[in-house]
């Protein structure tokens, strides 16, 4: 993982909203800091989605993205009923890893920043080559 995300909504291409359910959250009334990985992976699906590669294709063609690592840096808390928009970017691409770059925010107040790091694997879980398409994107 080498990625700094950023704080500026900006600099990510594509955002995502998401409304925070009661079920979210814990005993102090905030978002429990596991419900994150749902919500960068609902985002980086609809990214992929929004740029013409939606996860589906990746399937179809054999290969998977397995999550390789997450990072979450929590900034302002989240609680229900919250409208939160995660903004997504492509932070790097190499043979056969990608890093993605997330930005969380409520009403453009930072609520966290992340990155996770995606191998691509076969179906069997081997190591394989990004898609093309994906390791020469350019935002």
């Amino acid at each position: 993982m080498d990625v700094e995300p950023s704080l500026d909504p900006a600099a990510y291409e594509f955002h995502h909203d998401i409304r925070v359910r009661f079920a979210e959250t814990d005993a102090m009334g905030i978002v429990h800091h596991s419900r994150y990985l749902p919500y960068l992976e609902e985002a980086r699906v609809a990214f992929l989605r929004h740029i013409g590669h939606p996860y589906t294709e990746w399937r179809d063609a054999g290969i998977e993205s397995a999550v390789l690592e997450a990072f979450v840096r929590y900034r302002n808390a989240l609680r229900f009923d919250d409208v939160v928009t995660v903004h997504v970017a492509l932070a790097s691409a190499a043979r056969a890893t990608f890093q993605m770059s997330y930005l969380l925010t409520v009403a453009d107040r930072p609520a966290a920043t992340a990155v996770t790091v995606h191998g691509a694997v076969t179906a069997d879980g081997r190591p394989t080559r990004l898609p093309t398409w994906l390791a020469s994107y350019q935002q």
